[in-house]
């Protein structure tokens, strides 16, 4: 059975150019075949280039975002280990979480939604847990809209010799994340979102720092899926079987890198704050208040508040009925007091947000 096409201004996935639709359909090839080792050499470099690092450890991974947030999280934890993880929305908390499930100590810095967190914060954490092994922080906050500002936290934590963790998921493809300059020594994102891919596969960077502490664990990485030194023994020189890998998200990851860095990141980044401006004064001019903090609002990911007397199902539901566009709503204390608009990678036009606020003029009666 076929359904219709929709026009996703969610919070992922968001909707992929052709050109990475004609790559999911290359024919399958062998694991070890020359044609796919090339490709997963070339999508390595275009990686590096997305992530603005020269990382030699910087690879895709089977799964969603969030396998890759597990990944960066249970190749460094061992039991008793004490993380220092920011919250400023719901994916801190499941970072949280899966430190916690990995036998770690997750020291929470937390504050509310829509806000960002301090450097002296992070600082006064540091302080009361010295032995803390590494920092975790969400860059773009899905749940929220927010962006974490980290050059300020990246010295501080190296400065104490920490390892520093980002979680850019939301933003990557979409924001300017110099990992190297910003000194993050573990980094991830999806696919599906601002790097404009599908979902289902997801990419990680790793510096020197970090794999040192990898090789230097006395434990085995708990889950033998994800442990990135057995992954990238299949990426590099040996070709050592671990999975076999899922070729036609490769393929399509790759194309997605390609058209990003024919676009230019510098191009790209300005395109997807244009686009998001353009809609946050669209909604301002419709009525409707903006959530967060200004300073840090993300130009892919908008939260709005649901105005008065709008039932939230009803105008989400309308919007992809009548118009086939899909929006989300809030979640944790946002939940039905917010919507989610993305505009992500190939979904980050122009057109996309005037559509989107005729479509919502109308409904709402503004």
């Amino acid at each position: 059975m076929s359904h219709e096409p929709r026009v996703l201004l969610g919070p992922g996935p968001s909707n992929v150019h052709p050109r990475v639709f004609q790559a999911m359909i290359s024919p399958i090839l062998g694991y070890l075949d020359p044609v796919f080792l090339d490709a997963m050499d070339e999508t390595m470099s275009r990686l590096r280039y997305l992530f603005q690092t020269q990382n030699e450890l910087t690879v895709t991974l089977p799964g969603t975002g969030m396998a890759a947030m597990e990944a960066a999280i249970c190749n460094v934890v061992e039991p008793g280990d004490e993380v220092i993880v920011g919250i400023h929305g719901f994916f801190g908390q499941r970072m949280a979480e899966i430190v916690e499930r990995h036998g770690g100590t997750a020291i929470k810095v937390e504050v509310g939604f829509g806000q960002v967190i301090g450097a002296d914060q992070i600082g006064q954490a540091l302080d009361d847990h010295p032995n803390a092994k590494m920092v975790a922080v969400v860059h773009g906050e899905t749940s929220s809209g927010i962006g974490q500002p980290l050059a300020e936290i990246g010295k501080l934590v190296r400065d104490r010799g920490k390892l520093f963790l980002v979680d850019t998921v939301c933003s990557l493809g979409g924001a300017d994340i110099p990992v190297g300059d910003l000194l993050i020594d573990i980094c991830y994102s999806g696919g599906q979102k601002c790097i404009g891919g599908p979902a289902g596969i997801s990419c990680i960077t790793l510096n020197d720092r970090a794999q040192e502490v990898l090789q230097a664990r006395s434990n085995a990485v708990d889950t033998w899926y994800l442990d990135l030194m057995l992954i990238k023994k299949y990426w590099f020189a040996d070709r050592v079987y671990h999975h076999t890998a899922p070729g036609p998200m490769v393929f399509a990851l790759k194309e997605a890198l390609e058209i990003i860095q024919e676009e230019g990141l510098e191009n790209r980044v300005a395109r997807h704050k244009e686009a998001g401006d353009l809609l946050k004064n669209g909604l301002t001019d419709l009525g409707l208040e903006l959530f967060g903090d200004p300073e840090n609002r993300l130009s892919m990911l908008t939260c709005v508040m649901i105005p008065d007397g709008a039932d939230d199902a009803d105008v989400r539901g309308r919007l992809l009925n009548d118009f086939g566009i899909e929006i989300v709503g809030g979640f944790g204390p946002l939940k039905g007091k917010a919507w989610r608009i993305g505009l992500m990678g190939y979904s980050a036009t122009e057109r996309n947000v005037h559509y989107l606020l005729a479509a919502l003029r109308e409904i709402l009666g503004a």
